[in-house]
């Protein structure tokens, strides 16, 4: 291609070899025998790990790892032993005594020449308790019991064992002389023991120096049972206690959410009531009120708790709040009765169903009082929505309980009181109209 170039341009060529057979041939050779000595990675190695395995040289990798492959030093051949020189201390086989031993009993251990300590270095683990002891006096006066029928041999016998132990109660049952004072449990041994202690300390006045310890029996031989049932359980069992306890969360999960509905409804209940006695400050409803109080004799209150069960009540913020239109610049009356943004398509649906239901102009002349008569009767008719679907949930939820009752309790019927009954649909448009 650069040749064609410089013919071109008419450029002086450069003097190349002419190539011919024999030196094309050579060309070839050389590569090919470059290319046989050299290794070939094998297929499905990475090029980073075949490199780490040849060196420069292509040779093949040691089967050892050595300091002369990995480049540290020149091997382990040169390296010579550093023997110090100075002398190896003796040892001896020495006697020694524990002091916690009363038998004299001789011990040997291997010790330094130059450890002049005669002292067993493990000797500060020695710790005794302190075990109370009485008198035959002190034990006619205060200690005789007849009621766990225990004896002055047989409490003697306990409190020996105990200074011999060191109030281990397992080891004191397991030595416990059968034979001569009969089979006594560990609850009993600690049971007595402990009573004793604290009689002594009660007749020598030593209950504020040092605190009492006081030992249920029976409460620990409960403890015991339970361990050993729990211990002893199936498989069957653990898997049955495993669901009621996930049964009794949800259990638990259930009533919260309906307590949590019960006070949305509650809170519904209340906005509704503060809504009618606004309405009834009107001075129409005054004397309507008035000529009705005349006739009625006795006037049940609202209960203020709802005792039926609340269940799958979806209640959103009651109502409609519109904004009043205080920006500055000029504005239509008629934009105080546009519904606000954040009102959901569903309730958008309900407030039309209602308007068609009750008859209501959808746009009606947009004066002062229209305006806002008109927005509190959209208010309105958003919570009657609500309060019927509230109702009607609580009618099913009850309905459903009832069967329920009658298909776990065959031949009985369940007899809803009548201040139970939720008060009719239909009451309720009635109401409102």
């Amino acid at each position: 291609m650069s040749a064609d170039v410089r013919d071109i341009l008419d450029m002086e060529r450069a003097n190349t070899p002419e190539v011919t057979r024999d030196s094309f041939l050579a060309t070839k050779k050389r590569n090919f025998e470059r290319t046989k000595t050299a290794s070939r990675r094998p297929e499905g190695m990475h090029r980073e790990v075949f490199a780490l395995l040849y060196t420069d040289k292509k040779d093949a990798p040691p089967l050892l790892p050595t300091d002369t492959a990995l480049g540290i030093g020149s091997g382990y051949k040169e390296t010579k032993a550093r023997l110090g020189m100075k002398k190896v201390r003796k040892w001896e086989w020495a006697p020694f005594s524990n002091p916690a031993r009363n038998d004299s009993a001789v011990f040997h251990h291997w010790k330094r020449v130059t450890d002049n300590s005669t002292d067993y270095p493990f000797a500060k683990f020695n710790k005794q308790l302190e075990v109370p002891s009485y008198t035959m006096t002190e034990y006619n006066a205060h200690l005789r019991n007849n009621i766990n029928n225990w004896s002055k041999v047989q409490t003697d016998h306990l409190f020996d064992l105990a200074r011999r132990f060191d109030l281990r109660f397992i080891v004191m049952a397991d030595r416990w002389n059968r034979q001569q004072h009969g089979a006594k449990t560990v609850e009993e041994l600690k049971e007595r023991y402990y009573e004793v202690v604290a009689l002594l300390a009660k007749a020598k006045n030593q209950t504020s120096e040092k605190k009492v310890f006081v030992y249920d029996a029976e409460h620990e031989r409960r403890r015991k049972e339970q361990l050993e049932k729990l211990f002893k359980r199936t498989t069957q069992q653990v898997e049955e206690e495993n669901m009621l306890i996930n049964e009794m969360k949800k259990i638990e999960a259930r009533k919260k959410e309906r307590e949590r509905k019960t006070q949305d409804l509650q809170k519904l209940i209340s906005q509704a009531d503060q809504q009618n006695e606004h309405a009834s400050n009107t001075p129409s409803t005054r004397k309507y009120e008035k000529k009705l109080h005349k006739k009625k004799v006795h006037q049940q209150p609202r209960p203020s708790r709802v005792d039926s069960v609340v269940n799958a009540i979806e209640i959103g913020s009651s109502g409609i709040k519109f904004s009043d239109l205080r920006g500055s610049g000029v504005s239509l009356r008629s934009q105080k009765m546009k519904l606000p943004a954040n009102i959901g398509q569903r309730k958008v649906k309900a407030l039309e169903q209602a308007i068609q239901e009750f008859k209501v102009d959808p746009a009606p002349p947009p004066t002062e009082d229209i305006c806002t008569s008109f927005n509190e009767l959209r208010s309105d008719m958003v919570l009657l929505c609500e309060l019927r679907t509230a109702l009607s949930t609580c009618v099913y939820e009850m309905e459903s309980l009832k069967h329920q009752y009658e298909a776990a309790c065959p031949g009985k019927t369940l007899n809803i009181p009548p201040s139970l009954v939720p008060i009719k649909t239909e009451a309720l448009d009635n109401s409102t109209n």
